[in-house]
């Protein structure tokens, strides 16, 4: 068990080293106000303004530009190989929640590294922000009120099955796998209920943030 290093009571942010716009990083410090790098996070982070509280990785991607901004004490190196600079940042955490950015629309084989660490570290949850989704992973009860027509995808990381109110096609007695069943572009008809066994993403619009905090009681102040 490696003790946490970043310590809130409050949501802490991820930053990885794909794209990020000004906005989205406004909106994820605003509900998580605390910054953790993921290597090369760092030089992201610094682009838009906003040095990072913390450092941690592998440290083979963050500048030395970079390096020289950020206290010594505040870059961490964990030398290990197996596992991602994400999941290094993950395990080091002790926060309600995470929001993570960055880490979609540039390289796929580093977003779905995030999606499997997502569903195999579970503590924080995590919040993947990408240009057009919000990715969560789905607790065993969980409600969302959303408007009818609302895009809801669900993706299993494993054997998973469930069941569903308020989805235009009903989940009940589909057997998900990753490699046989998926069940993206499903729609809301209106309030959507889910219960599930197994390992689950869900993804809904970039716009249910807020949505999705209430529906999984994370804190926003």
């Amino acid at each position: 068990m490696i003790p946490p290093l970043v310590i809130s009571d409050r949501g802490v942010t991820i930053i990885g080293a794909g794209a990020v716009k000004p906005d989205e990083m406004a909106q994820a410090l605003s509900v998580a106000p605390t910054l953790v790098a993921a290597d090369g996070g760092a030089d992201r982070a610094l682009a838009l303004g906003k040095p990072p509280d913390w450092v941690i990785g592998d440290l083979d991607s963050i500048s030395p530009a970079a390096r020289r901004m950020i206290p010594t004490g505040r870059v961490v190196h964990v030398a290990e190989q197996d596992s991602t600079d994400f999941t290094k940042c993950m395990i080091r955490i002790a926060a309600p929640f995470v929001i993570a950015l960055g880490f979609a629309g540039l390289r796929l084989d580093h977003t779905l590294a995030v999606l499997t660490a997502m569903a195999n570290v579970v503590r924080p949850p995590v919040i993947l922000l990408a240009s057009d989704d919000v990715v969560f992973l789905a607790p065993p009860r969980l409600t969302l009120p959303l408007m009818p027509g609302t895009r809801v995808s669900l993706y299993p990381m494993g054997s998973a099955r469930g069941v569903s109110t308020g989805l235009e096609w009903p989940i009940e007695g589909i057997e998900f796998a990753p490699a046989t069943r998926v069940g993206t572009s499903n729609m809301a008809t209106g309030l959507v209920t889910l219960r599930i066994e197994g390992k689950m993403l869900v993804m809904l619009p970039r716009d249910s943030l807020a949505t999705v905090m209430t529906a999984l009681r994370l804190p926003r102040g």
